[in-house]
């Protein structure tokens, strides 16, 4: 490392997060929530973060302590002294390929002071990963915390997935130009799902996704607007009848508008339950 002092960035939360070899709070002593879920996030641009994760009901509860946020810089972790952290990928080719040892030492630090991966997941955000999704937003809310790496370029070494067996997860079929953007939805989905972030615990259970369906469509006021009127049952009084149609509309938005998730809706309704 130089010897330049680098000055600290703000912190994010109760736990504060700085550019240095390994997140400020294991060097600084214990964190001011002990237990909070914890976020990592590996990035060339640490700036970005916490971006609109510190808004709303997210920004709220990482004020609060609910959730931590650790930006870890990867460019002190890079080589010489212009700490260079990409190089040409090997057997030619266009772009610049995160290089190994650079993200090996990013990641052990990061790995300081985190449980096994059972307990703290290690994630690549990559186009040609598994599809990320509401189950594994809530197995991460499940966790202490995650690991998130951020591409840039042309990627990373394969040879670092490999040795810290590291879980690819992409957020769909295309490609941006690093991976802060997704890292910020994969938190964004998981932070919300952690108790007490939401107002109403009943929001997450009735979302889509919560049951396999899509969410059914919402009304407010007022009862009627530029000649559409709420639904009728709606307005009835009647749980049971809301509950149905609520129950009715799921299905059939699904079905039109996302057919392999209705496909999985029902293969699992007819596998026998044990």
């Amino acid at each position: 490392m130089s010897g330049e002092e680098t000055p600290p960035r703000r912190s994010h939360g109760r736990v504060r997060a700085s550019v240095s070899a390994q997140p400020r709070d294991l060097m600084a002593g214990p964190p001011v929530t002990r237990s909070a879920w914890t976020a990592r996030v590996i990035t060339l641009f640490p700036e970005a973060f916490p971006g609109v994760l510190g808004a709303s009901l997210t920004g709220k509860a990482l004020e609060t302590g609910r959730w931590a946020l650790e930006p870890i810089d990867l460019r002190p972790f890079g080589e010489g002294r212009h700490r260079n952290v990409d190089d040409t990928p090997a057997g030619g080719g266009a772009g610049m390929v995160l290089r190994a040892d650079v993200l090996a030492r990013a990641l052990d630090a990061a790995a300081v002071g985190a449980p096994d991966r059972a307990r703290w997941p290690v994630i690549y955000l990559s186009p040609r990963g598994r599809r990320f999704d509401q189950a594994m937003a809530r197995r991460f809310a499940a966790c202490d915390g995650v690991t998130l790496l951020c591409g840039r370029f042309e990627g990373v070494d394969e040879r670092v997935i490999e040795d810290y067996g590291i879980e690819e997860i992409s957020l769909g079929d295309f490609v941006m130009t690093g991976g802060e953007i997704a890292a910020q939805a994969l938190i964004d989905a998981t932070v919300r799902l952690l108790p007490g972030v939401l107002g109403n615990a009943a929001s997450a259970e009735e979302e889509s996704f919560a049951n396999g369906l899509l969410e059914h469509p919402q009304y407010t006021r007022p009862a009627e607007w530029r000649g559409r009127a709420i639904p009728a049952v709606l307005q009835s009084g009647n749980h049971g009848a809301i509950a149905q149609w609520r129950r009715e509309q799921s299905e059939r938005l699904t079905q039109e508008r996302r057919p392999d998730l209705w496909a999985d809706v029902k293969d699992a309704a007819q596998k026998p339950r044990r």
